[in-house]
């Protein structure tokens, strides 16, 4: 019972930490990452499609995409909806590939990025204590009807604390490793 709602514990947390990853992917710093156009959809035939499913896209350089439309047509498409977006991203077509160049971040723009990485950061610190606060509630109120023991409600919290330092560790880390490749030149 107890091992129950730890596990399920953990799997929030982990969703958790998964999207700070996702938000993170998004950001996009003067390095070409694939990742940065996973949140864009295209108009396919009237129907919001993820480009990765419209084209193979690839980072020939640090500095630049090439994303590779399978069907020709929807080229402009997908030009569209790279301006549209809110990368601030300029496309450049060949007619068969889209290329994007990465411009080099300002200072300026590198520090905002610092605040944004740290801003979301501690919101999903935020989001595993409180999940951390549910499954407290639930121990407690498990214990309260007696359908566990005292001391297995203190192991079961010590558990729980544990796990929580332990994703807030791992947000901390992905946190920082983000600021490294944000500041970076």
């Amino acid at each position: 019972m107890i091992n129950d709602v730890l596990v399920a514990t953990e799997a929030k947390m982990t969703k958790s930490v998964e999207v700070l990853r996702r938000e993170l992917t998004v950001l996009r710093t003067g390095r070409a990452s694939p990742g940065l156009l996973d949140h864009i959809r295209v108009d396919y035939y009237g129907t919001p499609t993820p480009l990765n499913q419209l084209a193979g896209i690839s980072a020939p350089e640090a500095r630049m995409l090439i994303i590779q439309p399978w069907d020709k047509g929807v080229l402009p498409t997908i030009e569209k909806a790279i301006i549209k977006s809110d990368l601030g991203l300029n496309p450049s077509s060949d007619g068969s590939v889209i290329r994007l160049v990465i411009p080099q971040l300002t200072e300026e723009r590198r520090k905002e990025l610092v605040k944004l990485v740290r801003k979301r950061v501690e919101e999903r610190r935020i989001a595993i204590r409180n999940i951390r606060r549910e499954t407290l509630e639930k121990l407690r109120e498990m214990e309260r009807e007696k359908d566990i023991s005292e001391d297995e409600e203190k192991r079961a919290l010590n558990q729980l604390q544990v796990l929580t330092d332990s994703f807030i560790e791992k947000v901390d880390q992905i946190g920082k490793d983000k600021e490294i490749e944000v500041l970076e030149t």
